[in-house]
């Protein structure tokens, strides 16, 4: 088997102090990638970036806050000032303020969406443009199975959840042109922030090195996958989609005609799964042809 890997890349990998994304940002530099790691924690981001320089690799550290453009920004412009480019982008900073809805405040609102949807434009849009420039690009998004499913008391993180794929879609059909994919994952891993929601147990089968091996490798330049979502834990990598029904045309155009053919609008098969807008409006049309 081919080793895949990463020599000469330069990879920006945020929240990556702790779980996920200290667990990509080594697995980055294992296969030869030059890192700059992020995260709020300071220290943190230093041990990490610290370890891979011990183990003989080139990292950076960097403490911005990425849900502000300017440190979004800045934390690209370290990687080109370091490196000379940005090739590859892991979105994986994270935070939770979990609340029932008839109690969540804006600013549990915003924070969330700040870090988990902003954050992730934000890092995203700085490292883009010189991607396109360079003619090659690599971006994860970081999805959740709440964002896919909805999960009771998480109301701001499961929209900012949604939110980022509709970003990695647009991001992936935006970069085709210039050899730039876009990805998102939807970890199921046992982290700081869902240790509360596993038994001890599933701590070594739901460890976040059990995914970091999909990031590897949509992240080669080998991989043309683009605009996908893949939920991934424990070893296990399965396509999540987003597919429409046949649905159906009611005899008139009434409440009435609409409640009669129900269970045919909500019939699941045989669907279609839509690479763009233009494509699903050409489905709509064919069916009502």
């Amino acid at each position: 088997m081919t080793e895949l890997r990463l020599d000469g890349r330069v990879a920006v990998v945020t929240g990556a102090g702790r779980g996920l994304g200290r667990s990509h940002a080594l697995g980055l530099a294992a296969r030869g990638a030059r890192l700059v790691v992020n995260d709020a924690d300071g220290e943190a981001a230093a041990r990490v970036a610290g370890e891979i320089r011990d183990n003989g690799g080139q990292a950076v550290e960097d403490d911005g806050d990425i849900s502000t453009e300017e440190g979004a920004e800045a934390l690209v412009d370290t990687a080109v000032e370091a490196y000379g480019r940005t090739d590859i982008v892991v979105n994986n900073a994270g935070l939770l303020r979990d609340r029932a809805f008839r109690n969540i405040t804006v600013a549990e609102w915003d924070t969330v969406i700040g870090v988990h949807l902003r954050g992730t434009f934000l890092v995203s849009r700085a490292a883009f443009g010189p991607m396109r420039e360079n003619g090659y690009g690599r971006i994860i998004t970081t999805t959740s199975p709440a964002g896919l499913y909805g999960n009771f008391g998480q109301s701001n993180y499961a929209a900012a959840k949604m939110g980022v794929i509709g970003l990695t879609k647009t991001l992936a059909i935006e970069g085709a042109g210039y050899d730039i994919t876009a990805n998102a994952i939807a970890p199921v891993a046992y982290t700081r922030l869902t240790e509360d929601r596993f038994p001890p147990a599933a701590r070594e089968a739901l460890a976040p090195e059990r995914v970091t091996p999909l990031v590897l490798w949509l992240v080669h330049e080998d991989c043309e996958t683009t605009g996908e979502i893949y939920s991934v834990g424990g070893g296990r990598v399965a396509r999540v989609f987003v597919a429409e029904g046949p649905g159906a045309t009611p005899p008139d155009n009434s409440p009435e005609a609409l409640r009669d053919c129900w269970p045919d609008v909500n019939a699941e098969r045989p669907y279609v799964i839509p690479r763009n807008v233009a494509e699903q409006a050409g489905e709509y049309l064919k069916r009502l042809a």
